[in-house]
């Protein structure tokens, strides 16, 4: 089974999402039988990398609400964070383009490295409040996570590395018409659509797994033993 999602780092609802998914897969008896791809998808293309404005700003402008009815969109979704164990740090966040966080992603899945620094990401923008948009930045967690500093730091300073696969994702996007984020196709045949909550998923995987296991497992409606023959022997039904 395989399963792709679409999200961006700064979009809080695809962390959400990422984590109830991830507690579905803790439970689904064939976990290991699932594979999980990120796909890159920008919120804002065209947001500077240093926009001067907090995250509460941001979105009161986005929306036309006030700085204060932000905030308290902002502790809305930090409680739903709190739910899955992530803690949102709304006030000191720092908006950002999110670009060259999504070919460092691409970078490092050619690394074996996609998932590790795709948390890593993450959690430096809700959590640590880091600058994801600075390459410095960005090189601190590659290094990390694992990865060479000095190549890291070499394809982020080559704007056209990796950023076709990043517009390939977003071109597929298209096609499948996402329209927002977090957004989950598995075997490209179903969606879910945003950060649904656990028992979706839970009943997602187990109904995909069913409709699509090459093995079948069929239901025992039998009454009675010893009336069948295998192993080029036969049973021999006892007296009753």
């Amino acid at each position: 089974m395989k399963i792709e999602v679409w999200s961006d780092y700064v979009c809080p609802f695809c962390y959400i999402g990422k984590r109830r998914l991830e507690v579905a897969l803790d439970q689904f008896p064939h976990r290991d039988k699932v594979e999980v791809e990120f796909k890159s998808f920008e919120l804002d293309p065209n947001s500077p990398k240093n926009i001067g404005q907090n995250i509460h700003e941001v979105l009161g402008k986005k929306y036309g609400m006030s700085v204060e009815k932000a905030k308290e969109a902002n502790q809305g979704v930090g409680q739903q964070a709190a739910t899955v164990g992530l803690k949102f740090n709304f006030d000191e966040m720092k908006p950002t383009n999110t670009f060259d966080a999504h070919r460092l992603a691409k970078f490092a899945k050619t690394q074996g490295k996609e998932a590790v620094v795709s948390e890593m990401l993450l959690h430096a923008y809700f959590t640590e409040s880091k600058h994801i948009g600075d390459i410095e930045t960005l090189a601190d967690l590659a290094e990390a996570a694992g990865l060479n500093r000095q190549e890291v730091v070499q394809v982020l300073n080559d704007k056209e590395a990796y950023a076709t696969d990043v517009r390939q994702d977003e071109s597929l996007a298209q096609q499948y018409g996402v329209r927002g984020v977090p957004y989950f196709v598995i075997n490209q045949k179903y969606a879910i659509s945003g950060a649904q909550p656990t028992e979706t998923f839970m009943g997602a995987l187990q109904k995909v797994w069913e409709e699509e296991s090459p093995t079948l497992v069929l239901q025992d409606l039998s009454t009675e033993d010893d009336v069948s023959c295998a192993d080029g022997s036969c049973a021999i039904p006892e007296k009753k």
